[in-house]
């Protein structure tokens, strides 16, 4: 499918989070090498770079690198390893809390890293870091429909470093548990504070829809309390026809406040995929998201009383083998002036045309 769902990459191809299936001890030891890069072409119609308020494409009438990603994968009885590396800005991006030159610096290139194992045979505990299970869209270019990214995936987390369990249920029934640190931190020095998390996902295989409720809370290292519950659903009417669905809430208390002055601050939104597929070659995908930052958190920081914005986005998808070809046209409108023309003159709304290809193996 953040984020179709935020992927648990032990997997691989699949594009839900749960890992599902049991490592066979006698097998000898699995290995799996898979990599993808990105390249794009951006031209903003208000004519400036400023109007980017979403994740990886803040340029404009240039010509930019994405990422390029290695990801390696091996497993022998009930152990398993991910290590997947990216290289270039969508990935420092992504690993924004990772400073080069500072004693992190050079984790700016680990997207994931854990190890595995297979405690029993519906159960599966992972230690390391992984994409995030909250939300619909992916970092890695390739897995998205869209390019372009939603406020959601910006604005939300990126990925957690910490301990998981992933549990099968049933054949259509699953769920994690895990215990992490803050937010987007690989390594934690100020606090011990930890986050939770957990998912519950509904994937029947005889049936085309696909249900997953992410929960994710806990306090970061400058004492903010933060809780934010998403839902991620598919459907898949047909081989032509299918539709995705996100919705997040996000809470945020500053514990260091008086208790008796405490007050939540939140934003919100909600995105409908439309996806189709004219052929196994020609596809398109329509993005509509409503994304509502009311106390200004994210989006509308500068602004007073905060405010809303609406995006549409559409992308046609060109396929020749591993090769995709993404022409896109993205439409922004904002409840205040938070873009600008080139002249600097305040504006409420923003447009681009856009130019990508993706490449995976």
């Amino acid at each position: 499918m953040k984020r179709m769902l935020t992927t648990l990459f032990a997997m691989g191809s699949t594009l839900v989070a749960m890992a599902q299936s049991t490592t066979d001890s006698t097998s000898a030891p699995a290995f799996k090498l898979s990599g993808s890069a990105d390249v794009y072409y951006k031209y903003n119609l208000n004519g400036n770079y400023t109007d980017n308020k979403t994740s990886f494409t803040n340029s404009h009438n240039s010509f930019e690198l994405g990422m390029v990603s290695l990801k390696v994968e091996h497993g022998f009885k009930n152990g398993s390893i991910v290590a997947d590396l990216g290289f270039g800005k969508r990935a420092g991006e992504f690993s924004y809390n990772d400073v080069p030159g500072s004693a992190n610096g050079l984790s700016m290139a680990i997207k994931q890293l854990y190890v595995s194992y297979q405690v029993a045979e519906k159960v599966k505990i992972s230690l390391g870091s992984f994409a995030t299970h909250i939300g619909y869209e992916l970092v890695d270019a390739y897995a998205n429909r869209n390019y372009s990214m939603s406020y959601m995936f910006s604005y939300g987390p990126f990925f957690n470093t910490g301990v998981k369990a992933d549990i099968a249920i049933t054949s259509s029934l699953s769920a994690m548990v895990g215990v992490f640190n803050p937010t987007d931190l690989k390594s934690v020095t100020l606090n011990s504070h930890k986050y939770i998390g957990a998912q519950l996902g509904f994937a029947p295989a005889e049936t085309p829809i696909k249900l997953y409720l992410n929960y994710l809370e806990g306090k970061d290292t400058f004492g903010i309390q933060n809780h934010q519950v998403d839902l991620v659903a598919t459907y898949q009417i047909n081989t032509v026809f299918g539709l995705g669905y996100n919705a997040t809430y996000s809470t945020y208390t500053d514990t260091r406040a008086p208790k008796s002055t405490r007050e939540n601050a939140k934003w919100w939104g909600n995105a409908l995929y439309v996806n189709l597929d004219f052929t196994d070659k020609i596809g398109l995908t329509v993005r509509g998201e409503y994304f509502s930052d009311k106390d200004g958190l994210k989006v509308f920081g500068a602004v007073p009383d905060g405010g809303n914005v609406v995006a549409g986005t559409l992308t046609f998808n060109y396929k020749v083998g591993n090769l995709t070809i993404m022409p896109e046209f993205r439409l922004d409108k904002a409840s205040a002036d938070i873009f600008s023309k080139s002249d600097g003159k305040p504006a409420d709304i923003t447009s681009n045309v856009l130019l990508a290809a993706t490449y995976h193996f």
